[in-house]
């Protein structure tokens, strides 16, 4: 990336963190097998247990609890089934009520199939309808098994927070399990499992400074679990089978710490660069559509609409000027097509949204220049009469 260039795009990926960077190195310096009884392979445990704890603590979560993953859709997979287990005994779940506003991850079901799904829809403010979540849970089937409910905490293209303290109220009245995408809001929000009222957490390390590649499920406890995805092995307690990716889960734990530390002075720096980088695109063009503008949003996220403008176009335009950002979430290998996120929220999902995500090392100039590029792009729209 040229030193000209300003990278906007964190919600896809933040950069690798310095302190996560050295973490990965060390692992790569262990010889050896975290499953290994020599010191060589007690040495690699104990690094594994001590980044354990730390992706514990950026939940506040028992350690025990957290089974390492390769990312976050592999958590997502592992944990939509309809199959679980109390111990030995099996459980059968007897469908999965998702939010119609979920990452495709987990809005495609997982090991679900089609006939056991059900969405929850949203409002036109983007967050989650928890008088249809109740209806829908009130006419579940008991006989088929237990419920299931997967909501996020923030949206990944608008930011958004759901209600997931008050849903899970709602999931546990009708003997349900809840499922939570952490994925963008750790490091950005102190987050809670216990709090949340989540039986289920899923998150990702290259979203907060770590390596991609690795991520974790996070569980309320260990007696009622999902059936495993990958086996073989029995590694993590027998919930995820495979050597462990030990680079990817040292620098998952020392991003946990980062994200941990001086999250609420460096959520407020954020908050005030993204407040600012709005009322700049409301000067240079007061149609702009801002998804979320005075509802509840993770600090560090604008996704907005310029009228007339379609998102691909609006994202190259910025590219041209040096500044990369998203049109939407970052999660179809590059293919920018219509949000099922703005269909769900009634908005017409043609025109798509662009999200500027903002992290750790933006700078004030960096919002400066955001500000002047979007002021050129939306007069350009005007001039042209732009609809590209």
């Amino acid at each position: 990336m040229g030193t000209d260039r300003i990278y906007l795009d964190w919600n896809a990926t933040a950069k690798l963190l310095p302190e996560a960077r050295a973490a990965l190195l060390e692992g790569l310096e262990l010889a050896g097998n975290p499953s290994s009884v020599h010191q060589e392979g007690r040495a690699a445990r104990a690094a594994v247990e001590k980044a354990r704890r730390q992706v514990a603590g950026l939940v506040a979560a028992d350690p025990a609890h957290v089974v390492f993953t390769s990312g976050a859709t592999e958590a997502a997979n592992t944990v939509l089934t309809p199959d679980f287990r109390m111990g030995r005994s099996p459980v059968r779940l007897g469908g999965l009520y998702v939010s119609a506003i979920e990452h495709p991850a987990v809005h495609e079901g997982g090991r679900f199939p089609a006939d056991m799904r059900r969405e929850i829809p949203v409002g036109a403010d983007g967050v989650v309808r928890l008088d249809a979540l109740e209806d829908l849970l009130g006419e579940h089937d008991a006989d088929a098994g237990l419920p299931m409910v997967a909501i996020m905490l923030a949206n990944s293209e608008t930011g958004i927070l759901q209600p997931v303290a008050d849903a899970a109220r709602i999931v546990h009245a009708h003997g349900g399990l809840l499922v939570v995408d952490a994925v963008q809001a750790v490091g950005r929000l102190p987050i809670s499992l216990e709090a949340l009222g989540a039986d289920f957490l899923i998150l990702s390390a290259h979203k907060i400074g770590g390596p991609k590649g690795v991520g974790a499920l996070v569980s309320r406890g260990e007696t009622l679990m999902p059936s495993p995805l990958i086996r073989g092995g029995g590694h993590e307690k027998g919930h995820r089978s495979g050597t462990e990716n030990i680079p990817g889960i040292l620098g998952f734990g020392a991003a946990a710490a980062f994200a941990v530390e001086g999250l609420d002075a460096r959520n407020a720096r954020i908050a005030a660069l993204r407040d600012r980088l709005e009322a700049g695109m409301r000067v240079a063009a007061p149609d702009v559509v801002i998804y979320g503008e005075g509802g509840e949003r993770v600090p560090n996220t604008t996704a907005f609409t310029l009228p007339g403008q379609k998102a691909e176009t609006g994202q190259i335009a910025f590219d041209l000027e040096g500044i990369a950002l998203s049109a939407g979430s970052a999660c179809s290998s590059g293919k920018v097509g219509e949000s099922h996120v703005l269909k769900a929220m009634g908005r017409d999902p043609r025109l798509g949204a662009l999200r500027i995500s903002l992290g750790w090392d933006t700078t004030d100039a960096d919002i400066d220049r955001a500000i002047a590029a979007f002021a050129k792009i939306a007069g350009r729209r005007k001039q042209t009469g732009a609809a590209a």
